[in-house]
């Protein structure tokens, strides 16, 4: 039951933590939109000398969100009763996961792929772009890995902590 509910308040926090930046500016996440998309931006004369310094941000972000959340979910999966290697990783994938998931169904196929508000000017006729469920498919599986990588950090994190 408590994992449930940490699954549910992990979905909460990720959504006010990717909408809000999104909405407000849909090319903070540049290097989270289809190929196609993307290469039509950059072809974009206003978009220019935007791109890769977007893309770039971006990527940092992922990382240092990774190594954050690699801390932050270690000392939730501690105070959760996991008290080893095995049972932290098993407890953050989990939770990394379920926000995965989350993220492709309700995010990526429910909102990104129909809001307008999401789309980036210049490519709002790239309906079947933006509505790709495939490319999502493969971000999720994308995010499985990253999901293993944080988990296996966090049962270290905490692993190291019962040193």
């Amino acid at each position: 039951m408590l994992l449930t509910v940490q699954c549910i308040v992990c979905c909460a926090i990720f959504t006010l933590i990717i909408l809000p930046p999104i909405y407000k500016d849909p090319l903070c996440m540049i290097a989270s939109y289809p190929p196609a998309i993307r290469k039509r931006v950059a072809e974009l004369p206003q978009y220019k000398d935007v791109i890769a310094t977007k893309e770039k941000k971006h990527m940092k972000k992922k990382v240092l969100g990774m190594l954050f959340f690699a801390g932050v979910l270690a000392v939730i999966a501690y105070a959760s009763g996991c008290r080893s290697f095995l049972e932290t990783f098993s407890h953050v994938f989990v939770l990394f996961f379920a926000v995965n998931i989350y993220d492709m169904i309700v995010l990526d196929w429910g909102i990104f792929c129909h809001s307008q508000k999401l789309r980036i000017p210049g490519t709002e006729d790239m309906d079947k772009e933006y509505k790709d469920k495939l490319f999502h498919v493969r971000g999720a599986a994308i995010g499985c890995v990253l999901g293993l990588i944080v988990a296996v950090l966090s049962g270290c994190i905490v692993q190291l902590a019962l040193l």
